[in-house]
């Protein structure tokens, strides 16, 4: 059930990317997913510049400590011109992003 809550939210947030922003329409250029028993990933490109990646894997499974360890990645060109690149992890050490632009 984790799973697919977590594979709902990703494909959300994957519309919500594919959005026209500042009136231009975007159009997905490369799509990818596999959901399997045990995790995820899944990839796409936009037109606009933007690349994403994520892949989340279940950890002690059938255990009470059962866990989803999420890596992955996103690239966009900012309003500036500027592209950024954010990595990140989310595990049970919580949300842990890391890019240039982000302070440390």
């Amino acid at each position: 059930m984790k799973l697919m809550l977590v594979f709902v939210v990703c494909t959300f947030i994957a519309v919500c990317s594919a959005a026209p922003q500042s009136g231009k329409d975007v159009e997905t250029i490369e799509y990818e997913s596999d959901v399997g028993p045990d995790g995820y990933k899944f990839s796409y490109k936009l037109s606009d510049g933007t690349i994403r990646t994520e892949e989340g894997v279940l950890k002690n499974v059938g255990t009470e400590n059962e866990s989803i360890s999420v890596t992955g990645s996103v690239t966009w060109v900012g309003p500036d011109g500027v592209t950024y690149t954010m990595t990140f992890v989310s595990d049970e050490n919580g949300f842990q992003p890391e890019g240039a632009h982000i302070p440390k």
